[in-house]
C-alpha cells in the first residue's frame, strides 16, 4: 500500500482533502450548533460526539500532514531525498499520540455525555412527557367512555324501542337503567322535526333542563357526514351524541361530569416539562465548552508528539544512511561489501556487525544456491514432461484442498474449454465430487463427474502425500456404456429367441379357430370375434416388439457410400408430413451440404426414429394443452468441414428429469414403448462417428441434434471398430 500510494502521489490530495474536511467540519458544526432546536434542551450526546470526533480526525490528520511534510524536507536535506526515517517517526510518534488521545477523547465525550444525560437525557425527558401523556391520555380516555358507552347505550335503546313504545314506562324504565348503570349524569333521546329544530322525546335529567340546547347544528353535520359518535369536553362536563335512527332523524344524548382533577394533573404535568427546558438551557454552555477544551487539549498533545517525533528522527537518521547505502550495493550484487563504522556495543553498532555477516553468509549461500537451482529446474523438468505424458489425470492438492499441481490430462478432463491455470485454486470448487472423495477419506472408488452436460463416470484413487493427497482418475465412461450395451444386446437377443419361437402358432391357431368355429358359435358371437381378434393383435405387437430386440441387438455393420444427407433427411420429413397433416413441420439448410459417407438405411432408420419420438412428444403436450396449440416440428441441416449435423425440434412435453439415462436401452417415458428406439439412434450415430445431444427449447420441447462424421472411416472409434471386426 505504501509503494502505491508512493507512487500515485496520493498525499497532497491528502492534505487538500484534510483542509477541506476540516473547514466542513467546521462549518457543519456552526450549523448544527446555530440549527439547534427552538426549545432549550441539552444537544445529544451522540449527535455532539459525533461532530467532536468528526472535527477533531481533519484536525489531527492536518497536522499529522504537516509534520510530515517537515520530515520530507529534512530528509531531502539529510539523504538527498532517499530517507524516509524521518518520516516515519513522526508517523510513529504521531499515531501513538493521536490514538491514544482520540480513545481518551472519544471515552471523555461519552463518559460527560452520560453524567450530563443522567438528568438531561432524552429517558429523563421520555419520563416528563410520558407523565404528560399519561395525565392526558387518562383524560381522552374518559372521552372515549363516555362515547363507546353513548355507542353501547343506543344499540340497547334500539331493542327498546323494538319491544315498547317511547312513551311506555317499561322503556322509561329500561331508558333509566342504561343511563344510571352506565354511570351517565344527564341522557336524552332528541327528534329532528321538519323544521330542522330538535325536540326531546325522552330525557333523563336530575336538574329537568328541557329547554337546554345540548345538541349544535355542527354536531348534527359531522354525524350527518357519517361519524359514529361526536364527543366534546369542557372544563365540567364530557358529552356524546350518535345517532339512534337515521331515518326518522332520532339522536341519543349522553353526558358525564368530567373529573377535574385528571385536567389539573395534565396542566400540572405540561408545566413541570416547560420547568425542564428552562433547566436544560444552562447545561447546554457547560457542555459546549467541555467539548472544545477536549477539542484543544487534543491537538496540542499530538502537536508535541510530532516535534518530538521530529527532533528524535534527526539523531537517529544519520549512521543509518550511510547502511542504506552499503545494502543497495549488496543488493545490485556486490556480496563482498563489508560496512565500516560504528562497530560498539550499541544497537547501531550490532546492526553493523549483523551486515557484515550477513553479506559474508549471502555470499557462501549464493554459490551453494546457483548448483541446487540448476539441478532442481532439471529434475522439475523431468516430472513435468512425465506427468503430461501420462493419459490419466493426475491432481496434487495441498493444505486446506489447494490444487498444487494438475496436469493437461486431469484438466482435459475435469473442464469443457479449461481458461484459467487451476493452481492455487480450491479443489472442491473445481470438481465437488472428486473432492467430496477426499473428504470422506475413501482410497478409491468410482464417481460421476458432470462436465457441461455430459455425465463422466471415474475410476479414482487417492494417495496422501505429506499433508496433502495425490488424485489419479480415469474416464471409464465408454467403458461402462460398452459393457452396459452388450450386456442388453445379450438380453435382447436371449428375449427375442425364447419369445419368438410360440408367437407364429399362437397366431395361426387363433386364426384357424376364428375360421372354423366363428359360424358356429351362435351364443355371443361378437365376444368370439373380439377375443380371437385381441390374441392376433397382441401377438403381432408382440411380434413387432421381437423385432426390435433382434434390430438392437444384431445392428448390422454399417455400409459406408457417398449419399445426398439432405435428401435422405426430407424423405424421412415426407412421411411424417403425410401421415400427421395436423402438425406443422418445417425445414431449413444452411448452404449447400455435399455428400456424405453414411449408410443409408440406416441414416434414414436415425433420422426417421427421431422425428416419431417428436411427434409422440407433440401428441402427449395435446392432451393437456389450450385448444389454441398446435403442434410444430422444425428441422434444420447444417454442415461443417468435418461433421454433418441434423436437429430436430419440438415444442412437445420436453425432456424427462433422467435425461442422462434416456439412451439406455429399455428406459422410456411411454406406457407402450420399448426404450430402444434412443438407443437404436444412439447406436448408429456411434457407429458413424458422431454423437448425439439433447437440449431444451426455448417456450418449451426438446432439440436433438445428431451429428455425423463426413468420413466416418477416418475417426478413431470407428477405424478401431472396424479393424477388431476384421480381426
Amino acid at each position: 500500500m505504501q509503494v502505491v500510494v508512493r507512487r500515485a502521489n496520493l498525499f497532497p490530495l491528502l492534505e487538500i482533502g484534510a483542509v477541506v474536511s476540516l473547514i466542513a467540519m467546521l462549518i457543519t458544526d456552526w450549523v448544527a450548533l446555530s440549527r439547534a432546536p427552538s426549545r432549550a434542551q441539552l444537544l445529544p450526546s451522540g449527535e455532539t460526539s459525533i461532530l467532536l470526533i468528526g472535527t477533531l480526525i481533519p484536525a489531527m490528520a492536518v497536522i499529522v500532514l504537516l509534520g510530515r511534510w517537515l520530515a520530507l524536507r529534512r530528509a531531502d536535506a539529510s539523504s538527498g531525498g532517499t530517507g524516509r526515517l524521518h518520516v516515519r517517526l513522526v508517523f510513529l510518534f504521531s499515531l501513538i499520540a493521536a490514538v491514544p488521545t482520540l480513545m481518551v477523547v472519544i471515552f471523555a465525550s461519552f463518559l460527560f455525555q452520560t453524567g450530563v444525560e443522567f438528568w438531561f437525557s432524552d429517558s429523563s425527558r421520555g419520563i416528563l412527557e410520558n407523565a404528560n401523556k399519561l395525565a392526558r391520555g387518562y383524560y381522552e380516555q374518559n372521552l372515549r367512555d363516555v362515547g363507546n358507552e353513548t355507542v353501547t347505550m343506543a344499540s340497547d335503546l334500539r331493542d327498546y324501542l323494538g319491544q315498547a313504545e317511547i312513551v311506555s314506562p317499561a322503556f322509561a324504565e329500561g331508558y333509566s337503567y342504561q343511563v344510571v348503570s352506565r354511570k351517565l349524569n344527564e341522557s336524552a333521546i332528541l327528534q329532528k322535526g321538519p323544521d330542522g329544530k330538535l325536540r326531546t322525546a325522552a330525557i333523563v335529567d336530575p336538574d329537568s333542563n328541557i329547554n337546554r340546547e345540548r345538541v349544535s347544528p355542527a354536531v348534527l353535520r359531522r354525524l350527518d357526514s357519517g361519524e359514529a359518535v361526536v364527543v366534546d369536553a369542557t372544563a365540567n362536563r364530557i358529552e356524546a351524541v350518535t345517532l339512534l335512527d337515521r331515518r326518522a332523524g332520532i339522536y341519543l344524548y349522553a353526558a358525564r361530569s368530567s373529573d377535574s382533577l385528571a385536567l389539573s394533573q395534565w396542566e400540572r404535568a405540561k408545566s413541570v416539562v416547560k420547568a425542564y427546558d428552562v433547566l436544560t438551557s444552562r447545561a447546554r454552555l457547560i457542555q459546549l465548552r467541555f467539548n472544545l477544551a477536549l477539542f484543544l487539549a487534543s491537538l496540542a498533545l499530538v502537536g508535541l508528539a510530532v516535534w518530538f517525533g521530529l527532533r528524535f528522527a534527526d539523531r537517529q537518521v544519520k549512521p543509518l544512511t550511510d547502511l542504506v547505502g552499503a545494502a543497495r550495493k549488496v543488493g545490485a550484487g556486490n556480496f563482498a561489501l563489508r560496512v565500516e563504522g560504528r562497530t560498539g556495543s550499541d544497537e547501531i553498532g550490532m546492526l553493523n556487525r549483523a551486515f557484515n555477516r550477513m553479506t559474508a553468509q549471502i555470499e557462501r549461500q549464493t554459490l551453494a544456491l546457483v548448483g541446487a537451482n540448476s539441478q532442481l529446474e532439471e529434475r522439475r523438468a523431468f516430472i513435468e514432461a512425465m506427468l503430461e505424458s501420462i493419459t490419466a489425470g493426475i491432481v496434487s492438492l495441498g493444505a486446506g484442498g489447494v490444487v498444487r499441481l494438475m496436469n493437461s490430462s486431469a484438466q482435459k478432463l475435469l473442464f469443457d474449454s479449461p481458461a484459467t491455470d487451476p493452481v492455487g485454486m480450491s479443489f472442491a470448487a473445481l470438481a465437488p465430487q472428486l473432492a467430496g472423495m477426499v473428504e470422506a477419506g475413501k482410497p478409491s472408488g468410482i464417481v460421476q463427474y458432470t462436465r457441461g452436460t455430459e455425465l463422466l463416470t471415474f475410476a479414482v484413487k487417492i494417495a496422501r502425500d505429506g499433508e496433502g493427497q495425490v488424485i489419479t482418475f480415469e474416464d471409464i465412461t465408454r467403458q461402462l456404456l460398452d459393457q452396459r450395451q452388450a450386456a442388453w444386446s445379450d438380453v435382447a437377443r436371449r428375449i427375442a429367441h425364447e419369445i419368438k419361437n410360440p408367437l407364429t402358432p399362437i397366431q395361426l391357431a387363433t386364426e384357424r379357430l376364428n375360421r372354423r368355429y366363428r359360424k358356429q358359435i351362435t351364443a355371443d358371437p361378437e365376444l368370439f370375434e373380439e377375443l380371437t381378434s385381441t390374441i392376433i393383435r397382441q401377438v403381432g405387437d408382440l411380434r413387432k416388439m421381437v423385432d426390435e430386440f433382434s434390430s438392437f441387438a444384431r445392428l448390422p455393420k454399417p455400409v459406408f457410400r457417398n449419399e445426398d444427407a439432405v435428401d435422405l433427411v426430407r424423405q424421412g420429413l415426407f412421411l411424417q408430413e403425410v401421415a400427421r397433416p395436423d402438425l406443422d413441420f418445417a425445414f431449413s439448410a444452411e448452404g449447400e451440404p455435399g455428400p456424405i459417407a453414411c449408410d443409408r438405411h440406416q441414416f434414414g432408420q436415425a433420422v426417421t426414429n427421431v422425428l416419431k419420438n417428436a411427434v409422440e412428444a407433440v401428441e402427449a403436450r395435446q392432451r393437456g394443452a389450450p385448444l389454441d396449440y398446435r403442434g410444430r416440428i422444425e428441422v434444420a441441416v447444417r454442415e461443417g468441414p468435418t461433421r454433418f449435423e441434423v436437429s430436430v425440434r419440438d415444442n412437445g412435453i420436453g425432456l424427462p428429469q433422467d435425461r442422462e439415462r434416456i439412451v439406455e436401452p429399455y428406459v422410456t417415458t411411454r406406457d407402450k414403448g420399448t426404450g430402444l428406439g434412443l438407443a437404436i439412434v444412439n447406436k448408429i450415430v456411434e457407429e458413424h462417428g458422431g454423437d448425439m445431444t439433447f437440449a431444451a427449447a426455448d417456450g418449451g420441447g426438446t432439440v436433438v441434434t445428431l451429428a455425423f462424421a463426413r468420413d466416418p472411416l477416418a475417426h478413431p472409434g470407428v477405424a478401431a471398430k472396424s479393424a477388431e471386426a476384421a480381426e
